[in-house]
């Protein structure tokens, strides 16, 4: 066997942008000016500056490039390097290039409600490439409700490149139902076409999501059985270790149903249960996973399981503290945090198959993961002593795919025992980093590429899917089946909802 070739950073991304985006304007030898909106709060801070920096550090932005921060605090580039250079990750070796980088860095000072401020904003920002062909990226790095209105405004009347492009990304929630998303949607489609707009969620850049359209669609193996005939049911999960960590403001406002399920897993069950786009342009894709979503009905309220943490009496720190127990929780709040729910997509392909989506907090591990559990073998010769096949594809962490299937177990007897084909990507691709997801999605907004992002249509049909269960939570306030901080409570709930198959 050829021995495997650890690949660096850098050449994963020279590959894929040679291979992906070849032709593209992302080689014209243009300016790009990259706006943080919102520098200094802790998403720049912990992300999107150090995103970008990994991307000038491998030679993968555009040449000219700059960097613009803008706030309503007075920050200098002194200040935005000692708030995010602590997530850089960078070696000693790299202090020349650490300087270089702070050195195509500056901020601007403004309200996000004065259109003088971006008057001031505009005129840096044409500074910089002194009436040369210029491209604008606009980061809001803010919430919806800081952005909606204003901030979107005045970047469409006053900010837009003249003679490049503009591209504005935004960070979810987008809305936290459908009336407020569609509002939301509706005003930003007031002042940008649809491909200016790249609504990110970052699940979509992590490696084994965006493996999904290559497993199935590049392997002759899955096709002939990947449908409601081989598929018993598909479980897509989502489960963090820690609680809310005196951050339960802001959670108890959304629950993990708006955090987590709605957009994160949704995703994922969208690329499971596709099908095959015509090619692989943004929109063809978007086309097959907006047509997942409208094959799903609305979720009903005998399909779902509520759970909220509480404390562990033998556990330690954090863990002896239940939801309630945070001080920032609102007394006596039934906010979820476990939630599992079933899906069906009714389709040719798909009728009758659970999709078992379940997430939460506080539970015995850190895991993300797509699991498709394979029907019965006919004609049963082993009595009962074989399990189902499973398909497991791992988000994180450690990135693997592995098939669970029946072999013999060694030695004299004819004994199965369960085994597994396991390609754990720390073991196959060995010293090879793989990008973080915002360097991904972050490259493809400078490349143009829309394939993962969400379209509007298909934010529009994940909120209709989940809006009636959010009211009638919110109405009815129902009260969550308690799970004890660390356990699989919330997970074995769940297990009540696989239907016979």
């Amino acid at each position: 066997m050829a021995e495997q070739v650890a690949l660096s950073r850098t050449q994963v991304y020279g590959i894929l942008r040679e291979e992906l985006y070849q032709g593209d304007d992302f080689h014209q030898p243009e300016t790009h000016i990259f706006i943080i909106m919102g520098a200094s709060g802790d998403l720049a801070k912990k992300k999107i500056y150090p995103t970008i920096w990994w991307l000038f550090r491998d030679g993968l932005l555009p040449g000219a490039t700059f960097i613009v921060g803008f706030a309503r605090s007075r920050l200098s580039v002194a200040d935005i390097r000692k708030q995010s250079e602590p997530f850089f990750r960078a070696t000693p070796e790299e202090k020349l290039k650490l300087e270089e980088f702070f050195a195509r860095n500056s901020s601007v000072a403004g309200h996000y409600d004065d259109p003088a401020s971006y008057q001031h904003l505009n005129s840096h920002v044409n500074a910089l490439h002194q009436g040369s062909q210029a491209n604008h990226l606009f980061y809001l790095a803010l919430p919806p409700t800081v952005y909606e209105v204003v901030i979107t405004k005045n970047i469409r009347e006053t900010c837009m490149s003249p003679m490049g492009w503009s591209r504005v990304i935004m960070e979810k929630p987008f809305g936290k139902d459908l009336q407020s998303s569609d509002r939301l949607s509706n005003h930003i489609a007031s002042l940008f076409w649809e491909d200016q707009i790249y609504r990110i969620d970052h699940y979509l850049g992590k490696e084994m999501v965006q493996n999904l359209m290559v497993l199935r669609f590049a392997n002759r193996i899955f096709s002939p059985i990947w449908n409601r005939d081989n598929i018993a049911c598909v479980i897509l999960t989502f489960k963090e270790l820690f609680g809310t960590e005196c951050r339960g403001s802001y959670f108890d406002e959304f629950g993990i149903i708006r955090d987590v399920m709605q957009n994160h897993l949704l995703q994922m069950l969208c690329l499971v249960a596709m099908e095959k786009p015509a090619s692989t342009d943004s929109d063809d894709v978007q086309d097959e996973k907006v047509k997942v979503l409208k094959c799903i009905s609305e979720v009903k309220a005998e399909d779902v399981v509520l759970g909220q943490y509480v404390g562990n009496p033998s556990g330690e720190g954090e863990a002896t503290k239940g939801y309630l127990d945070d001080p920032t929780v609102p007394r006596g709040s039934t906010t979820a945090t476990f939630a599992a729910v079933v899906l069906y997509v009714k389709n040719d392909r798909w009728d009758g198959v659970p999709f078992i989506l379940h997430c939460g907090k506080a539970l015995n591990e850190h895991k993300a993961e797509v699991r498709l559990q394979f029907r019965d073998v006919a004609g049963d010769i082993f009595h009962q002593q074989c399990k189902r096949n499973e398909l497991v594809i791992r988000v994180q962490p450690n990135e693997a795919m592995y098939t669970k299937l029946m072999t013999k177990k060694p030695g004299m007897f004819f004994n199965p025992e369960e085994s597994e084909l396991d390609l754990t990507y720390g073991n196959r691709y060995k010293n090879m980093k793989l990008p973080d997801a915002y360097e991904r999605l972050i490259l493809d907004v400078f490349c143009g590429s829309q394939m993962h992002f969400v379209r509007s249509d298909e934010l529009r049909e994940a909120w209709r899917i989940f809006t009636p269960l959010l009211r009638k939570i919110e109405r009815e306030k129902p009260k969550p089946i308690s799970y004890i901080y660390g356990s699989r409570a919330g997970e074995e709930s769940a297990s009540s909802m696989k239907a016979p198959i």
